[in-house]
């Protein structure tokens, strides 16, 4: 009875001393969950949300910020994150014939197949001189045919 006190105590004294700081408990508040999709990069992340890859690293205790994986959830800290405000969707103005929030994926290109017009006519009507420049949340404003 004795040697199986001993061996539960060292058991557990092993967990304490061995749990890695990745395991540790994140804060609730402050912050949310990002699941890693297929392709996706800290820095992708980080620009995604307008937090530093480095800090992401750094929250999640990961030894190896190269190295990521799909499937991974990550801690996002919401204090570093831009809380950008809810805006109404206006009604089309002048030369637009709709309004478009970009989703994750979507490329002006992709957007102007849709609609029917140039990659150009829209990045124009936006004030976009890099169509590789558009991210997740913008609302781009849809020019008539």
């Amino acid at each position: 009875m004795r040697k199986l006190v001993l061996i539960l105590g060292l058991v557990l004294l092993l967990q304490l001393v061995l749990v890695p700081a990745s395991s540790a408990a994140l804060p609730e508040a402050g912050g949310f969950w990002h699941r890693v999709r297929h392709g996706e990069t800290l820095f992708s992340i980080g620009r995604l949300y307008g937090v530093n890859a480095y800090t992401i690293c750094r929250v999640n205790g990961l030894r190896n910020c190269n190295h990521i994986w799909s499937g991974q959830s990550l801690w996002i800290p919401a204090d570093l994150y831009p809380h950008p405000q809810p805006q109404p969707h206006p009604r089309p103005g002048p030369g637009c014939t709709d309004y478009h929030r970009v989703s994750y994926g979507q490329t002006l290109y992709s957007l102007g197949r849709h609609y029917g017009v140039s990659a150009w006519a829209i990045a124009s009507a936006n004030g976009i001189y890099n169509l590789n420049r558009i991210y997740a949340g913008q609302t781009l404003c849809i020019p008539g045919r």
